[in-house]
């Protein structure tokens, strides 16, 4: 073997080893932030999390339902013209909307997985509403967006928007 063929040789296998090392180590041959990217999640498996979030409002606990949304989380709700941008506003409309006994089913559904991390659900929904005072049930149709962040290995809502369907 000549010099030249062995220092090839010694590149290739030194090489060899650095790409193992790296990607050992959890970083990939095409950089550090491919690494760091989480498998994309499947539509199901987002359209899920409305499945969570409407058992989450059937407990009748407005903090249950709060869990679903980050901190910094932004809630346009259906029935109020106040905007939340925090936990304690959040809760404050679940309060409210839960006296309802609000029921949730998806009628349409379009579902956008960004990344590994992040996901939009857009569509329209249908809430059965009771009245606590009359008992009467009463449907509401809405439009519904739900942008969604894995935080900290958790899906969670940071922005939802909602409203009635205006020709409804």
């Amino acid at each position: 073997m000549t010099r030249k063929t062995r220092i090839r040789a010694a590149l290739v296998t030194a090489t060899a080893l650095v790409t193992a090392a790296t990607v050992t180590a959890g970083v990939s041959a095409a950089g550090p932030e491919k690494a760091h990217q989480t498998h994309k999640p499947g539509k199901k498996q987002i359209a899920a999390l409305f499945d969570g979030w409407n058992a989450a409002l059937r407990t009748g606990d407005p903090e249950k339902v709060a869990d679903r949304y980050a901190k910094d989380a932004v809630l346009l709700p259906t029935l109020s013209n106040k905007v939340r941008t925090d936990r304690a506003g959040i809760v404050d409309y679940m309060e409210h909307f839960l006296q309802n006994k609000p029921v949730g089913k998806k009628i349409e559904t379009h579902i956008n997985v960004l990344d590994g991390n992040s996901a939009l659900d857009s569509g329209v929904y249908e809430f059965t509403l009771t009245d606590p005072a009359t008992g009467k049930k009463r449907a509401v149709e809405a439009r519904y967006t739900y942008e969604y962040e894995k935080r900290g290995g958790k899906w969670l809502i940071v922005n939802h928007h909602s409203s009635a369907m205006p020709e409804g």
